[in-house]
């Protein structure tokens, strides 16, 4: 048997990309789910691609904090405890300092970090309870290294890699553990949050010619939810295989 069957996880930004493919392969794995992500179209045509799944959706906006707790209180409800969150959920627009303002930068602060606060409040008293339980969350490369142009989206990486290392040695007492998921470029529509269309046109010929798929993403974001409770995976970074720097 999996050790991922019956877990009961929680996936934010489930819709498109690496939050999709690893539905997709948790459900394979057996686990139970609640996917959640703004788009309802998309979370209904998922969930019905998945007929011989435990699952069940709601629709939520990760900045809305009773949106994200909405979510964790269905979980609860329907299925007793929450074993795995999944905080996938992510913007990456890309200006300089000098070209984006405030009204900019806020969004994917709001987003990028407060998403994944809003995530952790939610799910914390339940694990606590429980005294078990494990926080996942998508970063990036960005979060190790800085590039022109994504000072503001690297800085949030930057700031959800302290978070998760923090959450973990606050917690580990309590059972809970932490794993931050940092990817290269990946084949996902991230890319299209990219206002400069040079830019975007960029990621794109980058993704064709060595970018992830959003399935490696998830293989990995498995393997961390299958290891022992005695074992916490703090970090995986996952780059393509022909990535120069």
């Amino acid at each position: 048997m999996s050790a991922i069957q019956d877990k009961v996880v929680v996936i934010m930004g489930a819709s498109s990309g690496i939050g999709e493919a690893t539905t997709k392969k948790l459900a394979q794995e057996g686990a139970t789910l609640v996917i959640a992500a703004r788009r309802e179209k998309r979370l209904q045509a998922l969930v019905k691609s998945l007929p011989n799944a435990t699952i069940s959706y709601a629709v939520a906006d990760v900045t809305n904090k009773d949106d994200v707790q909405a979510v964790v209180d269905l979980a609860v409800e329907k299925y007793g405890r929450v074993d795995v969150l999944f905080n996938n959920a992510g913007i990456m627009p890309q200006a300089t300092l000098s070209e984006a303002g405030p009204d900019d930068w806020q969004q994917v602060v709001d987003i990028n970090i407060m998403g994944v606060l809003n995530g952790i409040a939610a799910v914390l008293p339940v694990m606590k309870k429980q005294q078990s339980g494990q926080i996942v969350t998508t970063a990036s490369e960005a979060g190790h290294v800085v590039f022109p142009g994504g000072a503001v989206y690297c800085g949030t990486k930057f700031a959800v890699r302290a978070i998760m290392e923090g959450l973990r040695q606050e917690e580990r007492e309590n059972n809970i553990r932490s794993t931050l998921i940092s990817p290269g470029t990946v084949d996902t529509e991230l890319h299209l949050t990219i206002n400069d269309l040079e830019r975007r046109e960029w990621i794109e010929k980058l993704q064709r010619a060595i970018g992830l798929k959003s399935s490696d993403i998830a293989d990995a974001v498995a393997y961390a939810i299958s290891t022992p409770d005695t074992v916490t995976v703090s970090e995986i970074v996952i780059l393509p295989t022909g990535k120069e720097f």
